[in-house]
């Protein structure tokens, strides 16, 4: 497993297939013809696309909780820890919004100025992490951190449908309401947007289950803690059901695949289920062999980066919504051959450069 190590192998493997899942769902929802979008097929594809955006974001929260339990063993202060994540979240937000202006400059002539504000997926990953560095700062004691982390995910999946309907944050600037609910220029949530509502809640519930999982890593308890987790993620999932299946509901609108609490408890559930999944297959896979998914992972954000520009932008290698299920398919293999490679050549950069320095 690595588990001594810097990393922890089976979090790298659980990022790599988040940008697996990714690559699939850009890729056929950017080429396939619209003949090709009425069947089961792309149904599958979609459902697929479910995972991605979630499985980043609780793997933020994760990051963090493993920062927070190093930094702790080091007696450094929460409020010290809190401020080096929050301002690692600054860094990703940063990096987001100079996506927007990237994406705005490859598009001119017809992307609308607008799109500079877009709330994207980076965008709320680095907010997602400022707030979740309030873990450490309010909370002292893995009990009181896990508790905290766990409620707020909570919080924010109840808050989410009232946002997103009938409390709809129309009296604040539109593009700062896009944060809130995704509603972009009209006030009308986005489904295709990341708000924090719901999105940082998985964020939160990520940080619940590293700091778990460091707890019992330390006590020796790792194995055990995992298949743990993996049981509550079933639990998770089966609760949200039932819950959806009630023939009442608290809320005055309610949308289960877009703002529901009862969704969120079903995917929070999947992602703790793979989360024990992975664990017990980088346990069983000997140590030696080059994962290319485990790759992916260690370079998440660079291959995100530069995918969206050969898939849905100005350079997409195959003809956008004019392509067979086996032409698309065939582009997909290209695009994770390609993101492959870059992410070897940039691991193999960072290594050398690190090995000059230290010479």
């Amino acid at each position: 497993m690595g588990e001594g190590s810097g990393r922890l192998q089976h979090i790298d493997w659980m990022r790599g297939l988040a940008c697996l899942t990714m690559f699939q769902t850009h890729c056929y929802d950017s080429w396939l013809a619209p003949a090709e979008r009425t069947g089961r097929f792309f149904q599958a594809s979609q459902l697929i696309g479910t995972l991605p955006a979630p499985l980043f974001l609780f793997l933020a929260g994760v990051s963090l909780a493993l920062v927070v339990d190093r930094l702790e063993e080091k007696g450094v202060a929460g409020a010290q820890i809190a401020r080096t994540t929050a301002r690692r979240g600054l860094e990703i937000l940063a990096l987001g919004l100079g996506f927007r202006v990237q994406e705005f400059l490859l598009g001119w002539g017809w992307a609308p100025w607008t799109d500079l504000l877009r709330v994207d997926i980076l965008n709320t990953i680095g907010l997602s992490l400022v707030a979740t560095s309030v873990v450490p700062l309010l909370a002292r004691g893995r009990g009181r951190q896990i508790l905290l982390a766990a409620g707020l995910a909570l919080a924010v999946a109840l808050a989410t449908p009232p946002l997103w309907t009938t409390w709809k944050p129309d009296f604040l600037p539109w593009w700062l309401a896009s944060y809130v609910n995704g509603g972009h220029t009209d006030y009308d949530p986005k489904p295709w947007l990341f708000p924090l509502f719901p999105w940082v809640g998985f964020a939160f519930a990520g940080a619940a289950a590293g700091l778990v999982m460091m707890q019992a890593l330390r006590r020796g308890r790792a194995a055990a803690a995992q298949w743990l987790i993996g049981g509550a993620g079933v639990a998770l999932g089966l609760v949200g059901l039932a819950l959806d299946a009630l023939p009442v509901q608290i809320f005055a609108v309610y949308d289960f695949w877009h703002s529901s609490p009862n969704f969120f408890l079903v995917r929070v559930g999947v992602l703790l289920v793979i989360l024990s999944l992975v664990y017990g297959w980088c346990r069983l896979k000997p140590g030696r062999w080059w994962s290319p998914v485990e790759q992916l992972g260690k370079t998440s954000l660079l291959v995100y980066w530069v995918h969206i520009e050969f898939v849905y932008g100005r350079f997409s290698i195959l003809p956008k919504r004019a392509s067979s299920i086996e032409l698309a398919t065939l582009g997909l293999v290209g695009i994770i051959a390609a993101m492959t490679l870059l992410s070897l050549l940039r691991t193999r950069w960072k290594t050398r450069g690190r090995a000059r320095a230290e010479a």
